[in-house]
């Protein structure tokens, strides 16, 4: 299989010819194919589902067939995939039969931000959508005019990519299969480095040490901006040959939050501070303590970029996070139903602990697990991230890129669960998980579905069928 990597091949060589991207639907490979078009790019796409993302590309002017075939790629100069993508894809198959060379999603993403003077990789387990996005307000509001890449929707650039001028580039750095180290940064963000995405990786220290050929990767007279509050970015800034600054709630980090307060329904005030000194007060309309550390990190790498940080700090008073993070999708029967993008126990108890501050009875926790992989690696994790819930509900797992191994489902993780007395109930399906529903919340209450795969077509679900007085 030819294969485009480095200096053998890239994506420059391919302007004005056709672009065939497989998987076209995802956050990334979506916005990507934006960029593609609007750079003279003849794009074509083709993914298993319709959605969203897929009807977006389609308005665009951008041509998606639904379904992997092997004619998909016939006429394509050059195909592009996920590293969701298996080789024994059809498409890839029939690519490597024709010659047709291949690039990597995150190889793209590398060669499309060479050459500019200045790149932010926005890196972590959990927290990168957020921070990015805020990171790229800050920008645009400070009229710095960046190109954006973003693994979700935000509105205020209109998708999960923008344009931009030639001078600053801002993206999520994504650690799945080490894709992150398809940069060169001059600005590195570590968010947190957590136990995740062990399909891939051996253990934590294998994770560590991507993290560490990430930073690695900061061009000279680069930043790496980390986590004072986590000990194994600390343990990162020890090794960096960069200059390092740290953000977080302990007294020796750089960046802080001071005298820091929250509102009823969890929404942060703060003045920020740079080693001691205060710069501006702000209060952010997104809630929890993990977006004060969000905030930050955006804040910090803007004052790398150059921003103005009185700017900077009004420009996040009326941020409005990324579609899928602790998003309210509907009122349905007199019930709040929410969707967060979180699939790793700590992002879902995060979600929870803001759902907590939001006004309700009941609270009803919807999980999606979402890869046999992770279920399996952080079963004990699973059992108690939804201990702040009055009721679970758990669907069948997303298998995403995995295929089932046999020796773990959904039934396992909800005994698991009953066991330590919480109320949980396995729900398989969305049809399942709506009826229960139904049948048994009250007006009052609040659902929060939680998961990275398909579990948003849930709440679209609930929104389309709207109030049960209003169903014939």
């Amino acid at each position: 299989m030819q294969e485009a990597h480095g200096a053998r091949m890239h994506i420059n060589d391919f302007t004005g010819k056709r672009v065939h991207m497989i998987g076209i639907g995802g956050s990334s490979m979506s916005g990507l194919a934006g960029l593609l078009a609007r750079r003279g790019f003849a794009v074509t796409g083709s993914d298993n589902y319709d959605s969203y993302h897929v009807q977006a590309v389609r308005e665009s002017g951008i041509p998606v067939t639904i379904g992997h075939q092997a004619e998909n790629v016939h006429g394509a100069a050059l195909v592009i995939y996920s590293a969701a993508i298996a080789p024994d894809n059809p498409e890839r198959q029939e690519a490597a039969r024709l010659g047709i060379p291949q690039m990597e999603r995150a190889t793209l993403l590398g060669q499309l931000m060479e050459g500019y003077a200045q790149a932010a990789g926005i890196s972590g387990t959990h927290g990168k959508t957020t921070t990015t996005a805020m990171l790229a307000k800050i920008l645009v509001d400070c009229g710095l005019d960046p190109a954006v890449h973003i693994g979700g929707d935000y509105d205020y650039i209109g998708g999960s990519t923008r344009q931009g001028a030639h001078n600053v580039f801002v993206a999520e750095a994504c650690e799945f299969h080490s894709s992150f180290l398809q940069m060169r940064p001059t600005v590195a963000v570590v968010l947190n480095i957590e136990e995740d995405h062990l399909d891939y990786y051996k253990d934590l220290n294998a994770i560590v040490e991507a993290f560490g050929q990430f930073v690695a990767r900061v061009q000279e007279g680069g930043v790496f901006i980390g986590n004072g509050d986590d000990e194994n970015v600390l343990r990162l800034m020890g090794t960096a040959a960069c200059r390092c600054e740290t953000f977080g709630f302990g007294a020796a980090c750089d960046w802080q939050a001071q005298g820091l307060t929250t509102d009823e329904e969890g929404h942060p005030s703060f003045t920020l501070s740079y080693r001691g000194e205060p710069i501006a007060p702000l209060t952010l309309r997104v809630a929890g303590r993990f977006n004060v550390l969000n905030a930050l990190a955006a804040l910090a790498a803007a004052h790398a970029l150059g921003a103005d940080m009185q700017k900077s700090c009004a420009a996040l008073c009326s941020f409005e996070n990324v579609h899928r993070r602790f998003e309210l999708t509907s009122v349905t029967d007199g019930v709040k139903v929410y969707h967060d993008y979180g699939h790793n126990p700590v992002e879902m108890a995060g979600a929870l602990s803001v759902a907590c501050l939001q006004k309700h009875n009941k609270l009803w926790a919807v999980m999606q697990p979402h890869t046999f992989s992770r279920v399996k690696r952080l079963f004990k994790d699973y059992i108690h991230c939804c201990d702040a819930a009055d009721e679970i509900l758990i669907t069948d797992i997303c298998a995403a890129r995995e295929k089932d191994p046999g020796d773990i489902n959904s039934r396992m993780l909800v005994d698991a669960i009953a066991a330590t007395g919480q109320n949980v109930h396995h729900t398989p399906t969305f049809d399942d998980t709506e009826a229960y529903l139904r049948t048994h919340w009250q007006p009052g209450d609040l659902v929060l579905t939680m998961g990275c795969g398909n579990i948003n077509v849930l709440n679209e679900q609930i929104k389309r069928h709207g109030d049960t007085a209003g169903r014939v």
